[in-house]
């Protein structure tokens, strides 16, 4: 099998050439590309020196180097890995083995497991937001992963030829496992250690920021993948209000036959309204979306 190794960087000069030497000992026959994202220092220069094939994406955001990646690179086998030397490249065997054995088509270097990435992690508020993506995700989908957002993965061919990647930045982990949930590839968790950066290395991730942008994501792919769970939520959220405002209103009239608070029974057929009008938006929305579902599953079974 035809083995690429993809490595997305930015600004890794301090460990890209260790992660190239790495992962070329390891797999000696594969083809290990860099894909440096407008990086100000020199890793290109070292990645090319460390025997990696060396590409470039002007385009910023790790989202938009990992769509170049998918797009122009065949193999059979992906691996896909960061470049600031925090997995450790001997588990790439474990990770690939389920793709050649056919078992997997996604396969996830999970970090938490034995607890590695909490240990190693020096960024508290990463931890909350791993978790709490981690249970949006796992409650959405009724599945039972414990890293969602691991930067070491497996993929064969099917996987990454047909999935179309929406995202620019660092919530394209997030995208690839809702997407290989939602259209029912095969997903096998690895247990892998994770080491924080060397000294030396600096993360471009932003807690805040970053965590916005999963949670964005999330938000997006609940209402186009879950289309009736997302509109039915809103419209018990219009109907509970709708209750609130207009029982005060129903009561005066039984009392008095007489309607006083005009405002409030308008309100409280506009927030009913928005609720029957949700509902419907939810089942049409969702008829689509299964439509969908069966149209990409006739188009994988033809790319087999």
């Amino acid at each position: 099998m035809k083995i690429a190794v993809l490595i997305p960087c930015y600004n890794e000069e301090p460990t890209i050439a260790k992660v190239v030497s790495d992962f070329r000992r390891e797999l000696p026959e594969a083809d290990v590309y860099v894909y440096d994202n407008n990086s100000r220092d020199r890793t290109a220069e070292v990645a090319a020196a460390a025997g990696a094939i060396v590409r470039r994406e002007p385009r910023q955001g790790k989202g938009n180097v990992v769509r170049s990646m998918f797009r122009g690179i065949d193999a059979d086998v992906y691996v896909m890995v960061d470049g600031d030397d925090t997995y450790p490249a001997e588990f790439v065997h474990d990770l690939i083995a389920p793709i050649v054995r056919g078992e997997a088509d996604m396969v996830i270097g999970d970090r938490h497991s034995n607890g590695s990435y909490t240990k190693e992690n020096k960024r508290p508020f990463h931890n909350f937001g791993n978790n709490l993506v981690k249970w949006l995700i796992n409650a959405l989908f009724h599945s039972d992963l414990r890293d969602i957002m691991t930067g070491y993965r497996a993929f064969n061919r099917l996987f990454v030829k047909n999935m179309p990647v929406a995202s620019e930045g660092f919530e394209i982990e997030t995208e690839m496992t809702l997407h290989a949930l939602d259209k029912k590839f095969r997903i096998v968790e690895i247990p892998i250690d994770y080491r924080d950066r060397p000294e030396g290395s600096f993360s471009k991730l932003n807690t805040f920021s970053d965590g916005m942008r999963v949670l964005r994501t999330v938000f997006w792919i609940f209402k186009d993948y879950k289309p009736l769970a997302f509109f039915s939520t809103a419209a018990i959220v219009f109907f509970v209000l709708g209750l609130l405002v207009g029982v005060p209103v129903i009561t005066e009239f039984i009392a008095t036959h007489q309607i006083a608070k005009i405002p409030s029974a308008i309100l409280a057929v506009g927030f009913m309204m928005l609720a029957s009008i949700s509902v419907t938006c939810g089942f049409i929305l969702d008829t689509i979306v299964r439509q969908h579902r069966d149209v990409y599953q006739l188009l994988l079974n033809k790319t087999e």
